[in-house]
């Protein structure tokens, strides 16, 4: 209350103040019974909430008891949020799993979540993972301002703003890393032996699903006047089957009447997304009837995943790469591809990531990412944790500092080399 207001009229101090107290008594009231009902809710007998026979033993009075125990005697009364220490609690039960793919949202991290695989949000462009333990960047995004400042696929991210990242999960290294356009944000990596620091301003990232050109082997050193086919995919999210099938149109108009030599399919950097749009693309490929994935669980028969559809590209010469920033779904694709000898896989040995994730919708529009699944290749064999390696193992050359370009690419020279030597 400013102070003209308290010369005006004693009474309406008054009335002002008595209006404060009614707020605050309803909002405590509030509180309070939503605690209760809560806790209710934790305390009902098992048979009534329906759980399981190993939890009927549970005890829920202990954390209540560490509640009250905060509420009481924290220093800080402010930071004494409900709704976070409540969300903070649903996380941590989460995090006891111990699997870094397993994690609850809240409802604005949700929200977030799903605008990565309709490819919009604010950051600095690069899809990260975790491997031992440690927050790893898979691909920096094109022209992202994460390419730009010169960071890789590989680098380990050991700090942001100063901020240790030892022990973090991934989402939380997301949403620090995350930011409104136009601010900015250090982050200290490793790359090989060397430590450095990386400042890069935030800005609005759009992600493409596909990027398609048709290459001259002339601009590869190569004396042959046939174009070749080059599509870069970048995720299998939200958009990526739409925008495969326009792309598809345009190779095999070219690809019947001899105008392209065949396909390179780039899958360098494309950290994976939704398992069905990686089989959907598949199918492209192969046979009707062969297998794709098998998505196995714990408990209930596994799933296969075949080609149910006519492929129009299922004679096309094909040549796929890979590197180390090549995850999830990109590796199912490029297995199956390599299970069959329908491709070449050239590169690097991508990251190993083969486990499926479920995202969930909770109410208050919370969610949770549930790992419910591994996936194996069509040959039985499960490369998590191991990855793909390539039928070609090309290493990147790049000078430190330098930006790679078509030219300068000499894994994607060594695929239109294998493109053309027929």
């Amino acid at each position: 209350m400013n102070k003209t207001l308290e010369k005006i009229l004693s009474l309406a101090s008054v009335v002002i103040f008595t209006s404060v107290l009614l707020v605050t008594g309803y909002k405590i009231g509030e509180w309070q019974t939503r605690k209760k009902i809560q806790q209710e809710q934790l305390l009902k007998p098992a048979a009534e909430r329906n759980i399981i026979k190993d939890k009927q033993d549970l005890d829920f009075s202990l954390f209540w008891e560490a509640w009250d125990t905060v509420e009481e005697l924290y220093i800080d009364k402010e930071k004494l949020d409900p709704q976070k220490m409540y969300y903070g609690a649903i996380k941590g039960m989460v995090a006891a799993l111990g699997d870094p793919y397993t994690f609850f949202l809240t409802p604005e991290e949700n929200k977030e979540s799903k605008k990565d695989l309709e490819g919009k949000f604010e950051g600095i462009g690069a899809q990260l993972g975790l491997k031992n333990n440690l927050i790893v960047v898979i691909a920096p995004l094109k022209n992202s301002p994460a390419e730009k400042a010169g960071l890789k696929a590989g680098d380990i991210i050991l700090a942001v703003d100063g901020q240790s990242t030892e022990g973090w999960t991934l989402l939380k290294a997301v949403q620090n890393i995350r930011g409104k356009k136009g601010t900015p944000v250090e982050l200290t990596i490793l790359r090989g032996k060397n430590e450095k620091k990386i400042k890069i301003i935030r800005d609005e990232i759009n992600i493409p699903s596909i990027e398609l050109s048709f290459e001259k082997p002339q601009d590869f050193n190569l004396s042959n006047n046939q174009r070749f086919a080059y599509l870069k995919l970048y995720q299998f999210g939200t958009n990526t089957n739409k925008e495969w099938d326009k792309a598809v149109d345009q190779i095999q108009s070219r690809w019947r009447n001899r105008e392209i030599k065949g396909l390179i399919l780039d899958l360098r950097n494309n950290p994976g997304g939704y398992l069905n749009s990686s089989v959907y693309i598949a199918e492209e490929f192969l046979e009707k009837g062969r297998l794709v994935v098998k998505q196995e669980f714990v408990d209930r028969d596994p799933r296969s995943f075949t080609v149910r559809r006519k492929g129009r590209l299922t004679d096309i010469p094909l040549i796929v790469l890979i590197n180390k920033g090549s995850a999830s779904a990109s590796e199912i694709l490029a297995g199956a591809l390599q299970d069959y000898k329908r491709a070449v896989i050239i590169g690097e040995k991508s990251f190993g990531k083969g486990s499926v994730q479920k995202a969930v919708d909770l109410s208050g529009e919370a969610g949770i990412h549930v790992t419910v699944s591994k996936w194996v290749l069509p040959n039985g064999s499960w490369i998590n944790g191991t990855g793909i390696t390539p039928d070609i193992q090309v290493d990147i050359q790049i000078e430190e500092g330098n930006t790679i370009t078509k030219q300068t690419d000499n894994q994607l020279k060594r695929a239109v080399e294998e493109l053309f030597k027929n």
